[in-house]
């Protein structure tokens, strides 16, 4: 059987595709590459160029592979923008993600992994690590279309008997696959310690530190990162778990400890060997102060022991990967 991964060419859904292979699954990709490259499709992997919210492309897809798990990547990321165009984002996150949940329960796909988000949470009321019974409360248009989408797949499982969901709740994502075979590749990335390599490799003249009032020890915002290599294996688990009978789940990524915006600049720095530059400016609307993850739940559901939790490792991965992008953008 394959696994269909959607946004395969970007991010996360690369690295993913390319732990499913070397899990020994047969990988199909589809990817309207708006953010993705191409070049960062694994080539065993089969590539349909393409929009999930075009079900006649996903009735075809599902149709011409024998598809029995879907991860579902392919959406917008980016807070901000959500806050300013939220209308897209509930276009985007939500309204396709039903069409693409549809075509799978039509086919006949029994396993669906979603990419969420700790965005779902909001600001905590406490600074405890979050589980997965903390209430939910999105402070932003990114995370509450991320939201519904989980309510749409609740709500699909219960109706629909042998149809079963995971929905893995990401915190924090950085770093680069530590093989070099894909890593962070967005246009215009606000990842933190993307952003901040960049800076380190002279990609960027330099980067602003958004908000030094928080409640936090140092007045910066705190949070958990995990690397992106234990993350994809995460996904790559999650199907393994509904394969084998196991049924709906809901479940944290992240490493259960937390950075704040002026720690990972100082990681940067001594990983890089150079001093970034650096400027301050105000609070972004969205951004909540300070979130953790209790993995608890995906270390026991999923028998998840992830590889890579040091921040040191992180930042330097992603560090080799922007360096060795900017040799395949001159190439």
């Amino acid at each position: 059987m394959a696994v269909l991964v959607t946004g395969g060419a970007g991010y996360i859904g690369s690295h993913t595709a390319w732990a499913l292979l070397d899990a020994g699954d047969e990988v199909v990709i589809v990817d309207r590459l708006s953010t993705g490259h191409l070049w960062s499709v694994p080539p065993e992997a089969r590539f349909y160029e393409g929009d999930i919210g075009d079900s006649e492309l996903i009735g075809r897809i599902l149709g011409e592979n024998s598809v029995d798990s879907i991860i579902h990547f392919a959406g917008s990321i980016v807070v901000p923008e959500s806050v300013s165009d939220p209308l897209s984002y509930y276009e985007n996150n939500t309204v396709k993600s039903r069409s693409l949940m549809a075509s799978a329960i039509n086919a006949g796909v029994p396993n669906f992994v979603f990419s969420s988000t700790a965005a779902v949470y909001g600001t905590p009321v406490s600074i405890e690590p979050v589980d997965e019974t903390a209430p939910l409360n999105p402070e932003s248009p990114y995370g509450s279309s991320k939201y519904m989408t989980e309510v749409m797949l609740r709500d699909s499982a219960a109706a629909y008997e042998g149809f079963n969901y995971t929905a893995l709740r990401y915190f924090n994502v950085a770093g680069a696959d530590p093989q070099g075979r894909t890593g962070q590749s967005s246009r215009n990335a606000t990842h933190l310690i993307k952003v901040a390599v960049q800076v380190a490799t002279g990609k960027r003249e330099g980067m602003s530190v958004f908000g030094t009032d928080y409640p936090t020890p140092d007045g910066t915002c705190i949070r958990d990162y995990i690397h992106v290599t234990d993350l994809a294996n995460a996904h790559v688990l999650a199907v393994q778990r509904m394969r084998n009978g196991g049924g709906s789940l809901v479940a944290n990524c992240g490493y259960g400890r937390g950075f704040s915006v002026l720690e990972v600049l100082e990681t940067v720095e001594k990983v890089a060997g150079k001093n970034l530059n650096v400027t301050y400016a105000p609070r972004r609307a969205g951004d909540a102060v300070s979130i953790v993850a209790n993995p608890a739940r995906a270390r026991k559901e999923l028998s998840w022991v992830p590889e890579h939790d040091d921040l040191e490792e992180i930042v330097a991965t992603a560090l080799t990967w922007e360096e060795r992008l900017s040799k395949h953008n001159q190439a």
